[in-house]
């Protein structure tokens, strides 16, 4: 967390406005272990990080975007996301909602599957939404922030390579980012994909946090190694694609009924 918080300070010092740490950021990915005791990197919200963050948030007059293992008043526990305003408040919570059970991310052993649906936060500088990691496969979900009236969609991210492993599917990189990066062009929305670094265990956590705008071109992009990434966005431009290619105002709902038919 005092790292954490340094390198909100410096961001803040460079300008940000509106700023994102990566998929459970205060713990390191216990979801890789099928079974262990995890509630000791849990917190509630409010509790320490959004005391903090709140703090920062309202010193330094900038958007904090907060990802981590939350165990709510009902007991259960979510994999989430706090947005805290400008001012300091406490805009809302994210709980993930499409939640991965495969070999080395065996996230639903610890999370709830995401019951708050999908939002977007009217925050002091954009209107935005918050996915987590996995949802950024699911371009339904994408679909219905931008038709809530966001602007960018965040992604914080927890995903790399596994240690001995070949995939025959193909680049999983590439992938990742190609699937983004289509969200933003047919939801003429801009997309910051915020992804962890480093080796976790088995994991090789790739990084390559990105932002790209509303026709999916990639403005800025971090390596491999840890850094904060940093870019500014002409959000008009989510209007000209919009306008220009009629990707929502063509749309047929009537069409799309099968959609919710399991």
């Amino acid at each position: 967390m005092k790292k954490t918080i340094a390198k909100i300070e410096h961001a803040a010092k460079e300008g940000v406005q509106i700023l994102c740490l990566q998929e459970l950021y205060h713990t390191h990915y216990f979801p890789q272990e099928e079974q262990q005791d995890a509630k000791k990197y849990s917190e509630t919200i409010p509790g320490k990080s959004v005391t903090v963050f709140s703090e920062l948030a309202k010193k330094y007059k900038i958007v904090i975007i907060v990802p981590l293992f939350e165990q709510a008043a009902n007991g259960k526990f979510y994999n989430s996301a706090v947005v805290i305003d400008a001012d300091g408040k406490l805009l809302g919570t994210y709980h993930k909602i499409h939640v991965p059970q495969d070999p080395m991310f065996y996230e639903q052993n610890y999370f709830e599957l995401g019951d708050l649906g999908y939002n977007v936060y009217d925050t002091a500088y954009a209107k935005i939404s918050v996915l987590i990691c996995y949802d950024q496969w699911f371009p339904e979900a994408a679909r219905i922030c931008t038709l809530k009236g966001a602007d960018i969609l965040f992604y914080p991210t927890a995903i790399g390579y596994i240690k001995g492993h070949t995939s025959a599917d193909g680049d999983w990189h590439d992938a990742w980012q190609t699937v983004q990066r289509g969200h933003a062009i047919v939801n003429g929305v801009h997309v910051a994909a915020v992804n962890r670094v480093g080796v976790e265990g088995k994991l090789e956590f790739w990084g390559g946090s990105f932002i790209c705008d509303a026709f999916g071109c990639v403005i800025a992009k971090a390596g491999s190694e840890e850094e904060t990434l940093i870019t500014k966005i002409d959000l008009s431009f989510n209007k000209r694609i919009r306008e220009g290619w009629g990707f929502l105002k063509n749309r047929r709902p009537d069409t799309y009924k099968s959609l919710i038919e399991k």
